[in-house]
């Protein structure tokens, strides 16, 4: 493989090591803020099921992604990863969970203005649509599934010690799922631009195991993914497992199933089948926000008990995190299209 080949990807490997340092808060913040699970048992059972994810089941969520933008240049591409990557880097830095879906969309917004292409109307309202929905959606399960357990629990006789050492297995449980989930979700916000423009082919394993150059595109990915969970992600955790409101053990694994539900539900290709096949309608696959699910999840739960003991100045900025990061990824994007075209003379459109 060429060396500008493996550069250009290589803004894709910092998206992915970005989103690891990042949205692994999103899967074991909570178990880990709760000092239930360690944070080497949770960064090596994260980044395991973050690659299963990204490799079996990332595709759905990346074609609609790509309809929003196809970069047909590996020079667009690394542009707009490396422009994604660097706004998310900043707010991790100042330990705020933020959105890389966020990030991937505002910069494939910067390159279709800067390359005059139009941006796929009906696709972007229906990932910003999803900005909306994710954190609501994952607050009312959140919310449901907690009265439930509370109920289960409270008629049960279930030892302390034995309780705990199902929550610390629950947490772990719903950790790998929700990882699983991570990646399957959210590699298209690391890899897809990047598949239009993918220097891979397809190779065959001992005539039994095809992988497809989107897949390898993929595995790289999930392995730039599971870096950053083991070398940045701990302050990230943090923040979102003890800084905006307190929760028990247990409130910290219905934080997680609700996420991990709600990442598995749109990136799912075979529930939208199964959906579409009873005639009901049917969910898009798209990648949405870990930080919107989780955040939404525990605002959620922090609600049921009232709101008291919800931290708002936490939230107000995380939310303008939300904000502020698609703005940044879009300008990076577009102003580094320029000097990639201008200075470095790098094609930027196919």
């Amino acid at each position: 493989m060429e060396l500008t080949v493996l550069v250009f990807l290589g803004s894709g490997l910092f998206l992915g090591w970005s989103l690891g340092a990042n949205d692994a808060a999103n899967v074991f913040g909570t178990a880990v803020g709760t000092r239930m699970v360690r944070f080497s048992t949770a960064a090596i059972v994260c980044s395991v099921f973050l690659i299963l994810g990204a490799v079996i089941s990332g595709a759905g969520a990346a074609h609609t992604l790509g309809r929003l933008g196809s970069i047909h240049t590996l020079a667009g591409a690394f542009m707009a990863a490396l422009a994604a990557a660097l706004s998310v880097y900043v707010m991790t830095k100042r330990g705020i969970p933020v959105s890389t879906t966020q990030a991937i969309v505002g910069a494939i917004i910067g390159w279709n203005l800067f390359s005059n292409s139009q941006t796929d109307a009906a696709t972007l309202s229906k990932i910003l649509s999803t900005w909306v929905l994710c954190p609501i959606l994952s607050g009312v399960i959140a919310v449901a599934l907690f009265s439930l357990v509370k109920h289960v629990l409270n008629r049960s006789e279930v030892h302390l010690l034995r309780l705990d050492a199902y929550t610390r297995f629950g947490l772990i449980a719903a950790g790998a799922f929700g990882a699983y989930s991570l990646g399957a979700n959210n590699i298209a916000n690391v890899m897809g631009v990047f598949i239009p423009a993918s220097p891979f082919t397809d190779f065959t394993i001992n005539d039994s195991l095809t992988l497809s150059s989107t897949q390898q595109l993929f595995l790289l990915g999930g392995i730039a993914i599971a870096v950053g969970v083991f070398t940045y992600s701990k302050k990230v955790m943090l923040t979102v497992g003890q800084e905006i409101t307190a929760v028990s053990p247990i409130a910290a694994w219905v934080i997680v199933v609700a996420h991990s539900i709600v990442l598995f539900m749109f990136a799912s290709q075979g529930l939208k089948h199964v959906l579409t096949n009873a005639g009901l309608p049917s969910i898009p696959l798209v990648p949405v926000s870990s930080s919107q699910a989780i955040v939404g999840a525990v605002v959620g739960l922090g609600l049921l008990r009232g709101g008291n003991t919800i931290s708002w100045p936490v939230i107000g900025g995380i939310a303008f995190g939300w904000v502020l990061t698609p703005i940044i990824a879009g300008l990076v994007c577009f102003f580094g299209l320029f000097f990639l075209q201008n200075v470095f003379n790098q094609p930027i459109m196919g």
